[in-house]
């Protein structure tokens, strides 16, 4: 899942192609006798697997509803097909969408809202969610989106490293450090018993790591009115200079894609990582010693680079009632049963699961759950969010800051001129 908001990259993107189709189909009754949901999301490898199980369950227990799958390529292919169903109105009933592409998805004319009444009839209201993600999810007055999960930028480490770092606790977590003396201090104590790097992290594309430490700084992007760049350039400065920093002292790895970050946390040539949440079933598979934490307070304030993946209604012409309401179920049986999903890393949205004891005994996913109110979604625009242009135009900028092809002041100067480019063109939808 990820990252969603989460690079692109073959092991986690390719494409399932199938269907639950042909399970969700067979049985008694024709496909116009029941009501039918048919869903699309962009959840491939371990998270494809793992809804694959999920979705399994939920067919065995709704015999009476004609329910198909399907998994599309992550990212752009996905955003622009969904869009092309809703322009036409022949949209599936259910999609996943990032919450921080909601707002630049033009959820007026792309989207139907969420009949909050079927909601609650499920069993489903807005007090079952943080403020934060509902209040997201909820465009001039109209709920547009329910939240199935969080995914921030989190801190794993391996704990046999650390140990021998000295930065665990008597009850083996890592220490909590704050401030960028502290920060930097655990990453050399790191390095020194690795011998190679402190942390992972990927050097080509990194705006989850600055867009965490510029909203540490209580940096600005946008103005109130979403249509200005008001970026603070000492604070965006401050944030690359550390990021600089990381990659002259050799605490990160001066060039490092997203296949090589797994890699390097994986093999022990790091003994920390940073990155979304979702690698914990990768890590745990390979059966490594490691546990995860939030990623420490660096700056001023308690804010992490992060998304949610939601349910919502494509447009649909004539949007049918039975599958309406059969649909809003779906999404409420989703919710009750996210704690399968959490295991994949996800915090779950659905406070009522988020707070239960079969969530909280996950570990290491339950460790770092602390952190979803303070999740910093991308700006607000029709070319920000997971997977969009604005990360992209980043990833150009901010690579060289640690490639060391790049001063900081020249990054930050080529990133805020690709982000006005951006504004300054109409959004296609």
């Amino acid at each position: 899942m990820r990252p969603d908001s989460p690079p692109l990259r073959p092991g986690r993107r390719a494409v399932l192609g199938g269907l639950l189709g042909a399970l969700a189909l067979t049985g008694c009754g024709t496909l116009r006798s029941r009501p039918k949901v048919r869903e699309w999301n962009l959840f491939g490898g371990g998270d494809g697997a793992r809804l694959l199980q999920i979705h399994q369950q939920y067919v065995a227990e709704h015999p009476d509803v004609a329910f198909e799958a399907h998994t599309l390529a992550w990212g752009p292919p996905f955003y622009t097909k969904l869009a092309m169903s809703a322009a036409g109105g022949r949209a599936p009933e259910v999609a996943t969408l990032h919450l921080s592409r909601l707002k630049g998805f033009s959820p007026a004319t792309m989207l139907d809202p969420i009949p909050v009444d079927l909601l609650a009839d499920a069993g489903v209201t807005e007090s079952d969610f943080l403020p934060t993600s509902w209040n997201r999810a909820v465009v001039d007055g109209k709920l547009y989106a329910v939240p199935l999960d969080t995914h921030p930028f989190v801190l794993y480490y391996n704990t046999e490293i650390c140990q021998k770092a000295g930065l665990l606790e008597p009850d083996g977590r890592i220490r909590t450090v704050k401030g960028v003396d502290a920060f930097l201090e655990m990453l050399k104590a790191v390095k020194d018993v690795t011998g190679k790097f402190a942390a992972s992290v990927e050097t080509t594309n990194p705006w989850r790591l600055w867009w965490t430490l510029y909203g540490q700084l209580e940096g600005k992007f946008f103005d109130d009115t979403g249509t200005r760049l008001v970026l603070d350039d000492a604070k965006a400065l401050e944030a690359l200079n550390l990021m600089a920093k990381l990659a002259a002292d050799g605490l990160t790895p001066r060039s490092s894609n997203y296949s090589a970050l797994v890699a390097q946390f994986s093999n022990g040539d790091a003994g920390l990582s940073f990155n979304g949440e979702w690698e914990v079933t990768t890590y745990q598979t390979a059966k490594m010693p490691f546990s995860m934490a939030p990623f420490p307070v660096v700056y001023d304030v308690p804010k992490y680079a992060g998304d949610a993946h939601t349910f919502v209604l494509p447009h649909q012409s004539n949007r049918d009632k039975a599958d309406t309401k059969a649909t809003v179920e779906y999404i409420a049986w989703m919710l009750k049963h996210s704690a399968d999903w959490a295991a994949g890393g996800h915090v779950p949205a659905y406070q009522p699961v988020a707070k239960s004891q079969e969530y909280l005994n996950l570990k290491p996913q339950a460790e770092y759950r602390s952190v979803a109110p303070d999740v910093l979604f991308d700006p607000d625009a029709w070319f920000s969010g997971s997977g969009a242009q604005l990360q992209n135009e980043a990833a150009a900028a901010f690579s060289g800051v640690f490639s060391g092809q790049a001063t900081p002041k020249a990054a930050l100067a080529q990133f805020k001129a690709a982000t006005q480019k951006l504004l300054d063109t109409p959004s296609p939808v």
